[in-house]
């Protein structure tokens, strides 16, 4: 057992924050689906509300490296489309979230996924790109992944749906994320500190110790993106997405 800032935490604890680090810092970077591994691991060790306290300034974290790195792919003509709405489903997910029953909120998010998915390979299959330019389509993705990454940091997936409609290339596709997450996770931020109280300072020092294992995610997540060629990652981000559906939909 070791206490570190108020927190008192076995060697196996420790591990598995250390892993959480490496994780999402490769997700931040391209390698989409080991967030969703990240996200149940940190709530084994402190619980699902204390957690995401805990997890927020990792992502951020984890977002600013990926920023740096892919910040001249991103495609800011379709954030700027996106982020209103976004902001709107944090605000919603703020103030009634925490009245929405977990496993109800999965399954209904796991749905909208399946859905949106199946409106993108419908787009695909008419070769026309229309449905990413669509307000409801835009709107409704938007807010949903407000809200989703408030409630419950599930926004990756939906986010990876309204990207993948526009066909951006790999680099585009992450560099793109990257910004959408840095600002949609500082925007998040003061609601953790003054209205959930899952922020304190104890918590961001504690952030702080996972900072190398991030970057060594990071670093290998780029690594990675490096040596898989653009179609075949675009499959891959589409079958993590409708993986991570599916273990929101059966999780119990």
């Amino acid at each position: 057992m070791m206490d570190l800032f108020n927190f008192t935490l076995t060697y196996q604890e420790m591990f598995i924050l250390a892993v959480v680090g490496l994780l999402v810092g490769m997700a931040k970077t391209g390698i989409h689906g080991t967030g969703m591994i990240a996200v149940p691991l940190l709530a084994i060790v402190f619980g699902g509300r204390a957690s995401s306290g805990i997890m927020l300034p990792i992502l951020i974290l984890g977002d600013l490296m990926a920023v740096y790195h892919y910040n001249t792919y991103t495609q800011w003509e379709h954030l700027k489309r996106v982020l209103p709405f976004a902001f709107v489903g944090v605000l919603l997910g703020t103030y009634i979230g925490i009245f929405i029953d977990d496993l109800v909120f999965r399954q209904v998010m796991a749905g909208i996924i399946f859905f949106s998915v199946g409106i993108m390979f419908w787009n695909d299959k008419q070769q026309s790109y229309m449905t990413s330019q669509n307000f409801l389509f835009k709107a409704g993705l938007g807010m949903a992944a407000g809200f989703t990454t408030m409630v419950g940091n599930l926004a990756g997936s939906v986010m990876a749906v309204y990207l993948l409609s526009l066909n951006l290339l790999k680099n585009q596709f992450i560099g793109t994320a990257a910004w959408f997450f840095l600002i949609i996770n500082l925007v998040k931020v003061p609601f953790h500190v003054y209205s959930w109280e899952t922020i304190t300072w104890d918590s961001l020092f504690l952030d702080l110790l996972v900072l190398p294992f991030i970057a060594l995610g990071s670093f290998l997540g780029i690594q990675l993106v490096k040596s898989v060629p653009e179609q075949i990652y675009r499959r891959f981000i589409i079958a993590m997405t409708i993986i991570a559906a599916l273990l929101m939909m059966f999780q119990s």
